[in-house]
């Protein structure tokens, strides 16, 4: 099903929905192939919608603070930014990555490639799409970054969002521009000229994902940093209010607000903790409404566990249950105990597991 969200300067951009049936079929593929670590590895420039690596010290984090703390001390940047980078990547491509890079015959490969692709290319939304556009440039890439790393550059790619730095203020990104551009257009990949930019600290501050990198470690801009302890302060605001910590919209706005604070974690930012603890102060409370609700929920998932505890959607139904009773805990302790006692029972299972 074709949807559209809209871009900053809003542009529209098509998302689609999978039937839950090819849902589930991409999901096998994911955990089978391009998230299993013996059949991938990912190398160390590509970040973004992949599965953190195992190392020696044990896990290279693949997210995007990591991939901004490859640029740490920078004093040059050069973005890239593909135009349309999924509707750009044809089912061709897709077809190589199967046949030519995991190695499975031309039968295996068509149809892994059909069921990855629509309308002969990648779409948004599918659960395959960001893993099969992280290994688009499989063969080609790694070449480039070796030139580029000779160099004295460092690049990284987080899915469409590519970008090479330099320790040096006045460095010439003319080669290292026109070797990625070579990469892209032998993938038919359309380099988008107005978001492709240099950026100098001479001029104004760099950052890579959002994130300052100019220091040792990635850092929040403190205008950032700034709007987050403002959006503490107006959730406290509406905490004072009469009930209102037990309605949906407030539970809303407190998961968005503790998201924004656990950026703080995540670059291990010293006001992390003294924002999580009044976030933890004014956590959402329950109504009479959700211990029903709550209710309902537990006995559907008791009438479809025989039929239906193998399928993706009991699955997720069984964990919104379990959220649900961490907020009913808060003031229905008993209550959320007794609910919790039953799921002990309505467990989901994989489909090999039924017997």
């Amino acid at each position: 099903r074709k949807d559209h969200v809209k871009k900053a300067g809003g542009i529209s951009r098509p998302i689609y929905n999978p039937h839950r049936f090819l849902r589930k079929i991409q999901k096998r593929i994911n955990v089978s192939i391009f998230s299993n670590y013996y059949v991938v590895r990912w190398p160390h420039f590509i970040y973004g919608s992949v599965p953190n690596q195992k190392n020696n010290d044990g896990y290279d984090s693949k997210d995007y603070v990591s991939c901004a703390a490859r640029h740490c001390g920078a004093k040059s940047l050069l973005k890239v930014d593909v135009s349309s980078f999924f509707d750009n990547i044809h089912q061709d491509i897709v077809f190589s990555i199967f046949r030519d890079f995991l190695k499975y015959d031309q039968e295996v490969s068509d149809i892994l490639a059909d069921l990855c692709c629509h309308n002969s290319h990648l779409v948004q939304g599918g659960l395959t799409s960001s893993y099969i556009a992280s290994l688009c440039l499989y063969d080609v890439e790694g070449r480039v970054v070796e030139r580029l790393n000779r160099k004295g550059l460092t690049y990284t790619r987080l899915v469409d969002d590519i970008t090479v730095s330099s320790k040096s203020l006045d460095t010439d990104f003319t080669y290292a521009l026109k070797i990625i551009s070579d990469m892209l257009t032998s993938k038919d990949l359309p380099i988008n000229e107005g978001k492709t930019r240099i950026f100098r600290t001479s001029t104004e501050p760099l950052t890579v994902h959002g994130l300052r990198v100019s220091f040792h470690t990635p850092r929040l801009p403190a205008d950032e940093v700034g709007r987050i302890r403002a959006a503490v302060r107006n959730l406290e605001s509406l905490a004072a209010e009469p009930g209102y910590r037990t309605s949906h919209d407030y539970r809303h706005d407190y998961n968005r607000c503790m998201g924004r604070v656990n950026k703080l974690r995540r670059v291990k930012h010293t006001q992390h903790e003294t924002l999580l603890n009044r976030l933890n102060a004014i956590k959402p409370l329950p109504s009479r409404r959700d211990v029903n609700r709550a209710k309902d929920m537990v006995a559907r998932l008791e009438k479809d566990f025989d039929a239906k505890r193998h399928t993706h959607w009991y699955k997720s139904r069984f964990h919104r249950v379990m959220e649900r009773l961490i907020v009913l805990s808060r003031v229905y302790d008993k209550t959320s105990e007794q609910l919790r006692s039953k799921l002990r029972n309505l467990k989901p299972v994989r489909e090999d597991e039924i017997v």
